[in-house]
């Protein structure tokens, strides 16, 4: 893994929390994206060199939705950029970790992405995430 590439936080309402989130870095974000594949519309904040991602359900049943409904908001998952996600996804697999998705799929901001499951990484859900070409 190379680095941090985003953290993740579940949200009820996208437009209320980019105000809550343009307060609290002094900058508002800069791109909004829905992801139909995952009932989810995505806002992008640049802090430094990070991004924070916001997540609002679009689908009832998406695990977003789930998610908020079980916890309430919050931060959902951390995101690690890797340069071959395939590769990267073999090797935590012999290392033990359970995935979440056989094969990457295609995420908000232009990324593959495939998710390691909370239950093998002390309760964290990991997202891996490459750049599409």
């Amino acid at each position: 893994m190379d680095k941090i590439e985003h953290i993740g936080i579940a949200v009820k309402d996208i437009g209320r929390s980019n105000e809550i989130f343009k307060s609290l870095f002094d900058k508002p974000h800069y791109k909004i994206e829905e992801v139909l594949s995952e009932g989810v519309r995505t806002s992008f904040f640049q802090v430094g060199p990070n991004k924070i991602e916001l997540l609002e359900a679009t689908d009832p049943d998406s695990p977003i939705a789930k998610f908020i409904a079980r916890k309430g908001e919050g931060i959902h998952h951390i995101a690690f950029a890797v340069s071959d996600i395939r590769s990267e996804m073999k090797r935590l697999e012999k290392e033990g970790f359970q995935l979440l998705n056989k094969e990457p799929k295609i995420g908000a901001d232009n990324k593959l992405v495939a998710f390691v499951h909370p239950k093998t990484s002390n309760g964290v859900l990991v997202e891996l995430c490459q750049e599409r070409n």
